[in-house]
């Protein structure tokens, strides 16, 4: 089977998440919501066997990233029939679709909405990336439609909710290899010792515990936990990842080559990121490449313990959830000693300093918070050249595509921004404080 991943239009209800990445690569439980597509469609690597149709800005940077994927490809989609699967859509496991067609198109629905299509070369090639919403429905009015189950992701929070089960589910469909004898002599577990996978490469040091008593725990490759950090499950830390002294709770997905300390729970920091030091990350979405400073810490539940809102592009949006950390876009940094307010929303390339109070729950992309206030951030060349040092220390390239991508989106924000600072200036009466480095 040929497999297309596609985003349709509701992807901004994911922003920052989505700002610099296609949904289906972002993570839920141990791997991606593509690599779940893939897994329940049985798909393959490889260029002949997927495909993707994504926003035209991130085509670039998705090809490089992925260079056995072709993307927004239209001679791909007409050399032969094609699954197509929409991205926010999570499909039950085990998976399985219609009984019999006879090879005849249909197209498979959650909750009564498209999520996936069988259909052939003629219908495929009229996927447009700024079209996929109207091309499902197209289909639907035309074409058998079954009901396939599973469910959809619709917001940032929805991801962090639904971590920890499908963690435990990755788990089961994975399956893991018997833990050796040097982890077993380095590690004290607590819990049943075959819910604790540890890669043979990993490296795990003494006085370090492993409690599997609520969930099942997954140490990757090249992974590195040093000595009095303790992690619970359901958990999940990526390759080549290091623990620093860390107390990782339940319901966690570290993904690959992050360094953590400090406290971290329910939360989901998707790569290349620190938090080197002491402080609390809880409920939270952390992209790639940010900097956490020291003591720097999210509050994840209200005085009141009432519904938390979270600002979507400024606007606030109701979660129906009680327990809402922060969502932190990629290339951001916070200062020592940040506090986060609970629901908060910062964008990418952000540089957020301390101001002994708690910050704005509002901070767009390319912003700074300075005195407690969103002001104009850094400049793009500024930006950029940290990019690269941050980027060159893990042996990784801010490349020409990357760039580009982030002029894009300092382009698509600006109005964001620039909103922003209407509304505090109307709050505040006075004017922004003058920087050096402001653009």
């Amino acid at each position: 089977m040929r497999l297309c991943l596609v985003e349709d239009e509701a992807v901004s209800a994911l922003e920052p998440l989505t700002l610099t990445r296609p949904v289906f690569d972002l993570l839920l439980g141990s791997n991606s919501l593509g690599a779940k597509l893939a897994r329940a469609f049985e798909v393959g690597p490889g260029p002949a066997r997927r495909s993707v149709v994504v926003r035209p800005y991130l085509a670039a940077v998705r090809r490089s990233r992925d260079p056995q994927t072709t993307v927004n490809d239209p001679d791909w989609l007409a050399r032969g029939p094609v699954m197509v699967a929409n991205g926010r859509w999570v499909p039950p496991d085990p998976f399985d679709g219609p009984e019999s067609t006879d090879g005849r198109p249909w197209v498979g629905l959650c909750e009564g909405q498209p999520a996936c299509a069988w259909v052939g070369p003629d219908d495929a090639v009229a996927l447009h990336p700024n079209g996929v919403s109207a091309w499902f429905e197209e289909m639907a009015s035309r074409v058998e439609c079954v009901e396939v189950g599973g469910e959809w992701i619709g917001r940032p929070w929805d991801l962090v909710a639904r971590n920890a089960h499908h963690l435990a589910r990755d788990f089961e469909a994975e399956g893991k290899p018997a833990l050796s004898n040097k982890h077993l002599a380095s590690a004290a577990i607590v819990g049943p010792s075959e819910r604790l996978s540890i890669h043979e490469s990993a490296r795990v040091d003494p006085y370090t515990v492993f409690d599997t008593t609520s969930g099942p725990i997954t140490i990757a490759a090249g992974a590195w936990v040093q000595p009095f950090t303790r992690v619970e499950g359901p958990c999940y830390i990526g390759r080549d990842t290091q623990l620093f002294r860390a107390n990782v709770r339940g319901g966690t997905t570290i993904g690959p080559n992050c360094r953590i300390g400090g406290e971290v729970e329910a939360s989901i920091v998707h790569g290349f990121s620190n938090k080197y030091h002491e402080g609390f990350l809880g409920h939270a979405y952390v992209g790639e490449w940010v900097n956490l400073g020291a003591i720097t810490s999210n509050s994840d539940l209200r005085n009141d313990y009432g519904e938390v809102h979270v600002p979507i592009a400024g606007d606030p949006v109701a979660t129906g959830q009680a327990k809402v950390g922060c969502f932190v876009g990629d290339h951001t940094r916070t200062g020592l000693g940040s506090m986060l307010n609970t629901g908060t929303a910062i964008g990418v390339m952000c540089n957020v300093l301390p101001a002994g109070l708690l910050l704005p729950k509002h901070i767009p992309s390319f912003c700074s918070v300075l005195y407690g206030r969103v002001a104009p951030g850094f400049s793009l060349d500024q930006l950029f050249a940290t990019a690269e040092t941050v980027m060159g220390r893990r042996g990784k390239t801010f490349a020409e595509a990357e760039r580009q991508l982030y002029l894009d989106l300092h382009q698509q924000t600006r109005l964001e921004r620039e909103r922003a600072f209407q509304k505090a200036n109307d709050r505040r009466g006075d004017t922004w404080p003058v920087i050096a480095a402001r653009r």
